[in-house]
């Protein structure tokens, strides 16, 4: 009977954790682990590599756009360094849900940084290379206030010697000249559909996801290069298409396997992207120059809850790649989309902004 129990409770960390891992986003249970597991930014991996042979890390500043590995790529790299167990004393993380002003500087990241290094287990000597500087990340660091960026300089420099700085952001130009000269910086490229269709196709399988052809392809086109989306998209259309099961005494739910085959519709709909007869039906009343019909057409897209910055965006690619207008046109549709875009973007109402935009591209007609 001892044995038995003793069994059972030797058993329970490893269901918990399976449990966990089940329940986790799988943006979250596939960022990859390591280097090597980082799909598509070939250079910035090259490079790291290198440098984790060495072990002596410059400051870095990492920047591209949204959902490219920045994060995923350093978080490796500090688990490579470190491992598990002593990057959670070695690695300080902020992001942009933290303050992001003067006082954050000179409080927690300095106070972090004048800290003298915690020293390696003996089992983590022998594994990892634990150089005796710290880690400080700042992700999204161009959403700093220029005053805390300035603050920040004096801190990288003054603390080099136990601690180095990755700053992460989409745009380099938001980042101070002085503070931006001393990083090694690394851009992330958008990735192309070759590599984000493996990764996606990998974690199809190992989800046992059940989709039509194309489906993949359609997700990728939807995200427009941005993994995170593209992943999320997948996992939303996969609970969506599950069923629902009661596991256990508390009445928590575990999801099947996906029962019904996930169509290129179903992602369209969950990415809330506008379907082509709503584009076609905007742009055929534009033509028609009758403000009424322009004013029906757009109460109609409105009422049906499609996002203003959606249509402006595919209307873009609808216009742009057609080759039913001159290129003189083309060249007047884009400006009228981009104020549209700016105005949405600046909090501009969507219903009087697609008036607009239409009635001025039906003059362009």
């Amino acid at each position: 009977m001892a044995t038995t129990f003793f069994a059972k409770r030797d058993t329970q960390p490893e269901e918990k954790h399976e449990i966990l891992e089940r329940k986790l986003p799988w943006v979250e249970k596939y960022r990859p682990k390591n280097l090597d597991e980082v799909t598509a930014q070939d250079h910035a991996v090259t490079v790291l590599k290198k440098t984790l042979q060495s072990a002596n890390l410059p400051h870095m500043l990492f920047y591209g756009p949204p959902g490219t590995g920045k994060t995923s790529t350093i978080l490796a790299l500090t688990r490579e360094l470190y491992g598990p167990q002593l990057s959670k004393t070695r690695v300080l993380e902020l992001n942009a849900s933290d303050e992001r002003g003067i006082s954050i500087v000179r409080e927690k990241v300095k106070k972090f940084a004048r800290l003298t290094v915690s020293k390696p287990s003996k089992e983590d000597l022998e594994n990892y290379p634990c150089p005796p500087y710290k880690i400080i990340i700042l992700d999204e660091a161009d959403s700093m206030t220029a005053d805390a960026q300035s603050a920040l300089r004096r801190t990288m420099e003054t603390y080099s010697g136990v601690t180095r700085f990755c700053l992460i952001c989409n745009y380099i130009t938001r980042i101070i000249d002085p503070l931006a000269s001393r990083c090694s910086k690394f851009r992330f490229r958008p990735l192309d559909d070759t590599d984000a269709l493996k990764r996606l196709e990998f974690i199809q399988k190992e989800e046992d996801v059940r989709v039509e052809d194309g489906v993949l392809e359609e997700v990728l086109k939807i995200a427009s290069g941005d993994l995170r989306k593209a992943i999320t998209y997948l996992q939303s259309a996969a609970r969506l298409n599950a069923t629902l099961n009661v596991t256990d005494e508390d009445g928590d739910t575990d999801i099947e396997k996906t029962t019904e085959l996930i169509t290129v519709k179903s992602i369209r709909e969950i990415a809330g992207s506008v379907p082509k007869e709503v584009l076609d039906s905007l742009l055929k009343n534009a033509e028609s120059k009758q403000f009424k019909n322009i004013f029906t057409a757009v109460a109609n897209a409105v009422l049906e809850g499609w996002s203003a910055t959606e249509v402006v965006n595919q209307l873009h690619d609808e216009v742009v790649l057609s080759d039913n207008y001159t290129t003189a046109q083309k060249n007047e549709f884009a400006q009228i989309l981009f104020e549209t875009d700016a105005r949405l973007t600046n909090g501009a109402d969507e219903h009087i902004q697609l008036l607009n935009m239409l009635t001025k591209i039906s003059h362009v007609l």
